[in-house]
Parts: structure tokens; sequence; C-alpha cells
């Protein structure tokens, strides 16, 4: 029997170097050197990028600080108070990286920046606290918080450049388990009702093309022809016709617009953990158990009602 490949391990396959966490083997890049300037452009893209991927009206500058926090302190309404702390939370993110950024500056001047420099334990300060208030922030679908996006800035900060790449691909591990347990239920769910037959061809290039598109960097050359891929089988299966005959009852009609529904949100989900490029397991969680009620529910669509109807010449059977 072979060993389980251990967390962790690398290997050149085709030749890219990857690395292998849960049963998936994800592309690396080079680590650049772990340097104030290469953090300050980290953390300033991993901020963008949280703020690309979470509710509208967070991106609150950085200037804006003491008014935003204000705000979230005179609040007693639990719902309008889980606003404000979000955005004090992205002013919190984005004074830091301010901060950050002219601290990077100084430092090009020749000025000697060390760790415990007060206006560096400011940014990590800040940076820790907009991480406790990120549980309030909630991702752009409102499906559920993203507390795995919105922690990114403060581990950059935090760890060697090295070791946050390596928790970047645990993550990345992570999300494409996610994309295919969403896709396995789909094809679990429809693949089996003749009025869905084939569906299972489009949801599987879909996840095929989301594991490549989020293991895969913006500045990677081979992003034109991976997110065009991506995007393609995305709308492909959105696409999707179910072969439902005009004659069909009433019945059967609800039971396809229902699934239909529950096909686009599987799709839906996919693009987002793969834009995310993180785990959303609560999401994931309860997709899974909407499909499930749905397949429970199903009776006009099953393979065993279709069965009963009577054949043509050529032994095929009519849809339904």
């Amino acid at each position: 029997m072979d060993s389980p490949i251990p967390l962790g391990a690398k290997q050149i396959i085709e030749g890219q170097l990857r690395v292998h966490y849960y049963g998936y083997w994800v592309k690396t890049y080079p680590v650049p050197a772990d340097t104030l300037e290469a953090k300050k452009d980290l953390i300033a893209a991993l901020t963008r990028r949280l703020f690309n991927h979470t509710e509208h009206g967070l991106n609150v500058p950085g200037t804006r600080l003491d008014e935003a926090r204000r705000a979230y302190a005179q609040e007693t309404d639990p719902s309008r108070r889980r606003i404000k702390g979000a955005m004090l939370a992205g002013a919190l993110f984005n004074r830091a990286t301010g901060v950050f950024t002219q601290l990077v500056e100084i430092q090009k001047l020749g000025v000697d920046i060390q760790a415990d420099n007060p206006l560096m334990r400011a940014c990590g300060e800040h940076l820790k606290e907009a991480l406790e208030l990120g549980k309030l922030v909630r991702h752009r679908s409102g499906e559920e918080g993203i507390d795995e996006l919105w922690g990114e800035p403060f581990k950059a900060f935090l760890l060697p450049l090295e070791s946050f790449y390596e928790s970047r691909y645990v993550k990345i591990a992570e999300a494409m388990r996610d994309i295919d347990a969403i896709a396995d239920t789909l094809i679990e769910t429809f693949a089996d009702l003749p009025v869905f037959a084939g569906i299972e061809t489009s949801v599987g290039k879909l996840a095929a093309a989301a594991k490549v598109k989020t293991e895969t960097l913006r500045t990677d050359p081979e992003i034109f022809q991976v997110w065009t891929t991506f995007v393609a089988s995305a709308e492909h299966l959105a696409d999707f016709e179910p072969r439902l005959a005009a004659e069909a009852s009433a019945r059967a009609k609800q039971e396809v617009s229902d699934a239909l529904q529950l096909v686009r949100e599987g799709k839906d989900l996919i693009t987002y953990v793969t834009r995310a490029r993180v785990p959303m397991p609560k999401s994931t969680r309860e997709f899974v158990e909407r499909c499930e009620k749905f397949r429970r529910a199903c009776t006009a669509l099953l393979p065993g009602t279709a069965r009963t109807r009577s054949k043509d010449e050529e032994g095929r059977l009519p849809p339904v």
C-alpha cells in the first residue's frame, strides 16, 4: 500500500514545481526577497483584493479612522453596529497600509526601520484590530463571512514571506476542495435526471477550470488562457438547457425551475471561491444541504418516473 503524501511535499510535475496539500498539487511561485518593500507591495495587493471580494462600502480611507471609530462606538443597533464595525476594519486596513507605505519610502532614503519602530508597532496593532473586526465582514454575495481572506494582510505583516506563501498554498488547496465538493454535489443531484442528461460534462469542465484559476496568479503569463477558460466554462454551465417537453406536468416544470436555480447557485458559489482563492465552508455546506433537500422532494423528474413512460421505436425514452 502506498504511503500517504506528506503535507508540504514538493515535486516537479510537467516542468512545474508544485506543493501537496490535502490531495492537491498546487502550483508554486518564486518567493520574493523578504524586505519591507516586498511586504509593502504584498500587503497593498492583499488589501485591494479583500475590498474587491467583501461587501460594498468598507473601503474607508485611513484618514477617516477616528470618524469610523466614533461611529462604531456610538452605534447600539446590532445590525447597524455590524456594518459600522466592518467599515472601521476597512479604515484600519487602509491606515496600516498607508503608514507602512510611508515607512518603506523613508527606508529608501537610507533610514533603518526596525521591527520595534513605533510606527511599525502601530501598523501591527491596526492590522490586528482589523482582523478581529473581520468577523463582522461578509463576502460580497452576502452568504457568509470571509475571515480567511480578511486575515491575509495581517499574516503578510507578521510572517516571513516564505511562510506566508506556504499558508496561501494551504488555503488554495482548501478552496479546491470546496470547488470539488460543490461540483460533486451538482453531479450527484442532477446527472441521473433524464432532463439534465449531460450536465456532468459542463460541471466537470467548470470545476477543472476553476481549480486552475485558483492556483494561478494574475501576473502569470498563462492568465489570459486560464481566465478565459474559466469564464467560458461558467457561462456554458449557466446556459445549460434541460430537455423538458412542452407538455410536461406543472410539477415537472416547477422542479426543473428549482433545479436550474440550484445549478446557477452552484456556478456562482464556485465562482466566488475561485476568485477569492480561499475556502467558503459555510456557503458550501449550506449549498450541499439545499441540493439534498431538493433531491428528497423531487418526484416528477426522478429516473424511475421517466422509465415508466413508453419508449419510441428505437427504445428511447421521450423527454419528461
